[in-house]
């Protein structure tokens, strides 16, 4: 890679950083949402569930609220970086998009810097919704959480990848947000973030292991708690397959954009 591509590419992240820093609304949004989530569903839930006669299909000793939160942080990172092909969408309503275009700079390093920029905010989102709860549930071992938010950025890459092409082919801020909403609730929950893959019927079980979502969160657990529906190296291998194809995808198809 130039020094020149490299440039490129830090200049982009570090923009992305520096917008979402001063964007004090999108700050606090991005961390109460989650929070909401875990206080009034999976507090909620885990009283329900308390009982010795409800069967969970959770393994012994494990409250929901401390199955639920690994899969509350990195909902909060799928959320943040699916979302973040909308800055492409501004971009082009304010007329830098074009100036990005028309720069002498690889729009291939272009896209990756915007990439790892989202993704690096939505992994600190991510760090930031953990530490807040973690007095919930301190039997969560934080030894391993380098390697969670590993994966956290894994899948983030992903989604932003997926954003980014999606956004590529808008021209409205409505029409984005509502094909967002459309395809991140059914992710989210066909994802094991709720409940495990295992008590779904057998013919959602496909859905749900062609998620991504689904291997990082399924990581997660694994790291911070001891247990998964799957070894650690499958969540691997497919979470690097998955990142570098649509980040790939994601570069080509923005290289092919107008203008307009």
């Amino acid at each position: 890679m130039s020094s020149h591509s490299f440039n490129t590419i830090y200049a982009m992240w570090y923009r992305q950083i520096i917008r979402f820093s001063r964007n004090k609304s999108r700050v606090i949004g991005t961390i109460i949402q989650p929070l909401l989530w875990i206080f009034f569903f999976g507090i909620g839930f885990s009283r329900m569930l308390s009982s010795e006669s409800t069967p969970t299909n959770l393994p012994s000793g494990v409250d929901y609220l401390t199955f639920l939160i690994p899969g509350i942080v990195m909902m909060t990172i799928f959320m943040a970086s699916f979302m973040s092909g909308i800055s492409i969408i501004w971009d082009r309503e304010l007329g830098y998009l074009k100036e990005v275009l028309v720069a002498p700079a690889s729009r291939k390093a272009t896209i990756f810097g915007r990439t790892l920029g989202d993704a690096t905010i939505a992994v600190l989102q991510g760090i930031v919704i953990l530490l807040l709860v973690f007095p919930l549930t301190p039997t969560i071992n934080l030894i391993n959480l380098p390697f969670t938010l590993l994966y956290g950025f894994l899948m983030s890459i992903s989604f932003a990848g997926i954003g980014i092409i999606i956004a590529t082919k808008m021209r409205s801020m409505e029409g984005f947000q509502l094909i967002m909403n459309l395809i991140m609730m059914p992710l989210l929950f066909l994802s094991g973030v709720f409940y495990p893959p295992e008590v779904l019927p057998e013919w959602m079980r496909y859905a749900v292991f062609l998620n991504p979502l689904t291997y990082a969160t399924d990581a997660s657990r694994n790291l911070l708690l001891g247990f998964g529906s799957l070894p650690l190296w499958v969540d691997t291998i497919v979470l690097l397959v998955i990142a570098s194809v649509f980040l790939v995808v994601a570069a080509i198809m923005f290289e092919k954009t107008s203008e307009g």
